[in-house]
C-alpha cells in the first residue's frame, strides 16, 4: 500500500495541512477548563509547525483581548485575523488566508470547542478535510468540550491529539526533523 492509497481524512499529509489557531486570547483563556494543558499542547504544535514549515493562520475574536503572549511569540510573522463571527469562514480575510496557503486540510486548535472551533469545522467540510486536535481545543465546561468534539466527529472531522498529529506528520524516525521534534514529545 502506498501513500497514494490514503485520503487526507485517513492519514494527514504535511504538504496539505494548515494549522489554524482560533481565539486563544487573554480575556477568554482564564475561563477555559484545563487551559494550562491546552496552551502547553498548542505551544508544542506551534514549535513543531516551525520545524516542518507548516503554515499557521491565527484568529482573534473582537473584544476578547490579544492572543496569549506565549502563542504570539511563536507566530511573529503571522498577523491575527480579527473577527466578530463565531465561524471563521464568515470572515473574508480568514477564507482568503486559508485559500492562499493552497492547503486543503485544516488542523484546528483553540477555543471554544463547541462554538468557534465547531462552527468553523462544520462550515469547512466537505471542501476541506478537518482534523481537530482534542488536547489543543477547549471550552468553559468539560461537557461543552466533549459535545463539541462529538458533533464535529459525527459531521466527518477527524479527532486527533497533539502527539498523534506530530508523529503522523513526521512519518518516520531518523530524520533531522524527528531529532528536532523529540524534545516536544518527551
Amino acid at each position: 500500500m502506498t501513500t497514494d492509497d490514503f485520503s487526507a481524512r485517513d492519514l494527514i499529509v504535511r504538504e496539505d495541512g494548515v494549522l489554524v489557531v482560533i481565539d486563544v486570547q487573554e480575556k477568554l483563556m482564564p475561563a477555559i477548563v484545563d487551559r494550562e494543558n491546552l496552551v502547553d499542547h498548542l505551544v508544542r504544535l506551534l514549535k513543531f509547525a516551525q520545524i516542518i514549515g507548516l503554515p499557521v493562520v491565527l484568529t482573534e475574536q473582537e473584544k476578547l483581548g490579544a492572543t496569549l503572549p506565549e502563542v504570539k511569540g511563536l507566530t511573529p510573522n503571522v498577523s491575527p485575523i480579527g473577527k466578530v463571527s463565531f465561524d471563521c469562514f464568515r470572515n473574508a480575510e480568514f477564507e482568503t488566508a486559508v485559500r492562499e496557503t493552497g492547503r486543503t486540510t485544516l488542523i484546528l486548535t483553540g477555543v471554544e470547542t463547541h462554538v468557534c472551533v465547531a462552527q468553523t469545522a462544520l462550515h469547512a467540510m466537505p471542501e476541506y478535510a478537518v482534523h481537530v486536535v482534542s488536547d489543543a481545543v477547549g471550552s468553559r465546561t468539560e461537557d461543552n468540550w466533549r459535545i463539541g468534539l462529538e458533533r464535529m466527529r459525527q459531521a466527518g472531522a477527524v479527532i486527533t491529539s497533539t502527539e498523534m498529529l506530530i508523529f503522523e506528520l513526521l512519518q518516520q524516525a531518523g530524520t533531522e526533523e524527528f531529532r528536532a521534534t523529540l524534545p516536544l514529545v518527551k
